[in-house]
């Protein structure tokens, strides 16, 4: 993956890109709430075909935080741009966790430049079915990206599937988080408050595929029933693991995805 620090807009971001196909639109990446480029490294290491783009939202990683908050909308027309910049008028979606809620606004906002759309792990945002209360506190704060035996404790309970019986795979998929500020992390979490896809999902014209880990203690798989029920092209395809399954389970991921995106 070739890495680069990007201007767009005034926002420094730091871009991934990996080299693929030039004959089909490339896959743009959505990561989950304080995770960097190198986190889906596994999954992009199992999907074959397409180029692919991945950021550090501001604030995350590599790209520096904003001055002011921001909304899902800011991130989607920032997402444009860059799009714009790398000379891509289409791209595949992929959204993961938190990742998933600015794919659904992404595709939604700029309908004609998402083709394909994959949400995984995710829900249609504050109006969704709630994981475990204990779960959602060890979300509320970034103490796991930043203290790596905390980590290693609550992974099992914090993710599900396989780190739930492996807590020894904590550190070789978890290895690349790259911590950068804890306002960066509650910027995300703002960005998530009040924001709902709700009244528009029926409106998304992109073919869908939904993916949903049956063992998440942060996104029960009910909640990609309702995303699947309502967005008109879509189909749910569940995953035996848990949160993490893009990483865990980045080879069946990777080939379910990859089948649909063909």
């Amino acid at each position: 993956m070739q890495i680069s620090l990007r201007d767009v807009d005034g926002q420094a971001l730091r871009v991934g890109v990996r080299r693929g196909e030039k004959a089909r639109p490339p896959l743009l990446l959505f990561n989950g709430i304080g995770a960097n480029i190198e986190l889906v490294e596994p999954f992009l290491d199992a999907l074959d075909g397409p180029e692919a783009i991945v950021f550090d939202v501001p604030g995350v990683g590599g790209s520096p935080a904003p001055r002011l908050p921001y909304r899902p909308w800011m991130l989607a027309r920032l997402t444009a741009r860059l799009l714009d910049q790398l000379g891509h008028e289409q791209v595949d979606v992929l959204g993961v966790s938190w990742g998933g809620a600015l794919a659904q606004q992404f595709a939604f906002q700029h309908a004609r430049r998402c083709r394909r759309l994959v949400l995984a792990a995710t829900s249609p945002g504050s109006l969704m079915v709630p994981g475990k209360l204990t779960v959602l506190l060890k979300m509320a704060t970034p103490r796991r990206y930043k203290d790596p035996d905390y980590m290693k404790r609550i992974a099992g309970d914090l993710y599900g599937g396989a780190l739930r019986g492996s807590p020894e795979l904590v550190h070789k998929h978890l290895r690349h988080v790259r911590w950068s500020s804890d306002y960066g992390y509650y910027l995300q979490l703002i960005a998530g408050l009040g924001w709902s896809s709700l009244p528009w999902l029926r409106f998304l014209g992109q073919p869908t595929l939904v993916m949903a880990g049956t063992d998440d203690p942060i996104v029960p798989v009910a909640n990609g029933r309702i995303l699947a029920s309502l967005i008109p092209d879509a189909r749910l395809v569940t995953i035996d693991d848990g949160h993490l399954f893009l990483v865990t389970s980045a080879g069946d991921s990777a080939e379910i995805i990859a089948r649909f995106l063909n």
